[in-house]
């Protein structure tokens, strides 16, 4: 399945012209993330097994806008899925959360064997030089649904899991996501988890709370 992947990342375009003062974030088309998904990628997913799939809003610019891999930051990377790098040793919250909740799960190995983590957009978008979600932007959400509906279609021809789909925001993207899966009928059922960056914002001192949660959810599968 990696092949598959990687070939999806490194050849992802946006089909449509953006909206003013908003910019994309495409760290794929750099050489040392093309090596960094490779690696990853070819790790965790050798095998065609069948996963659940975890979709998130589009990538931000501390995560996966920096490794190319969700909420995935650089300490993470290389601690807990034991891949070296050079990247800045930069902290992402949202990264934080997840692997407490990967960790908890049984490993990278283990979660990855089962989940793969994609988002409603592949591509991140930033606005005056912060993170900017699809849906936060009219003219933005507008646009995005042909190449959201074509990306989430490439990605579960590889063979995912369609009994449930599970959805990384319980707000517009759960609500987005199951607007578009009424129309394509991809998943028999949709199941929200909150977003690790509300938990890490909001929610800090009941983060354990929220990793059973998580498991909880993921593991009704």
């Amino acid at each position: 399945m990696y092949k598959q992947i990687v070939d999806f990342l490194f050849h992802l375009q946006l089909p449509f012209q953006l909206p003013p003062e908003v910019g994309v974030l495409d760290v794929h088309k750099n050489p040392i993330i093309q090596q960094t998904c490779s690696t990853f990628y070819k790790k965790f997913y050798t095998t065609n097994t069948p996963r659940h799939m975890l979709i998130g809003i589009n990538p931000g610019r501390f995560g996966g806008g920096v490794t190319g891999i969700p909420f995935t930051d650089p300490i993470r990377l290389e601690r807990d899925c034991g891949i070296a790098n050079d990247f800045e040793r930069k902290q992402e919250l949202s990264s934080v959360f997840m692997y407490d909740m990967i960790n908890a799960y049984g490993g990278a190995k283990a979660f990855y064997h089962d989940f793969y983590i994609t988002s409603i957009s592949p591509l991140g978008f930033v606005k005056h030089g912060k993170n900017l979600n699809y849906y936060d932007d009219p003219a933005l959400k507008n646009s995005i649904e042909p190449f959201a509906v074509d990306c989430i279609n490439l990605q579960l021809s590889w063979g995912m899991k369609r009994d449930i789909g599970f959805c990384i925001g319980e707000g517009e993207n759960v609500k987005y996501l199951r607007k578009l899966n009424a129309v394509h009928q991809w998943f028999e059922e949709i199941k929200a988890v909150p977003h690790p960056r509300f938990i890490m914002q909001y929610k800090t001192k009941q983060k354990q709370e929220y990793v059973e949660k998580y498991l909880q959810i993921l593991g009704s599968k």
